[in-house]
């Protein structure tokens, strides 16, 4: 967990297309706010992600620019701007998108993205911009 000191100050809104301008990486969510024990995060997408599932938690998803969708092994939900998603907790699922995406997404704190998977693509926690 960060020290308040790492906290971005937020005495004013929080605009999140000047918070999506701060990076560049992708599959790396950024926090931006909390609310009691979940946070929100920012996250770039671009490609495939891999195949985890999340056994203790809901994920959801919010499109905020660009095209994404999150394949199930029976199927597959295609969000564009606007669209809502919630991965319902234990449901194994791989976010893609063929061009750069922007999505916001609410979680508990301490969610590792890959789930229980670790490897190449898991982004380190509590990154904050």
């Amino acid at each position: 967990m960060p020290s308040d000191a790492d906290k971005p100050d937020h005495d004013s809104a929080i605009n999140l297309a000047d918070k999506l301008s701060l990076f560049t990486d992708h599959w790396s969510p950024k926090v931006i706010a909390e609310l009691n024990d979940y946070q929100i995060k920012l996250v770039k997408l671009a490609g495939e992600f891999v195949w985890h599932k999340h056994d203790h938690t809901d994920e959801m998803f919010l499109c905020l620019e660009g095209q994404m969708k999150i394949e199930f092994r029976a199927g597959t939900v295609e969000l564009s701007p606007g669209d809502l998603y919630v991965v319902p907790k234990g449901i194994e699922h791989k976010p893609a998108a063929a061009r750069e995406c922007h999505v916001m997404i609410i979680e508990p704190t301490g969610v590792v993205n890959t789930g229980e998977r670790v490897g190449t693509l898991t982004a380190p926690n509590d990154k904050w911009v």
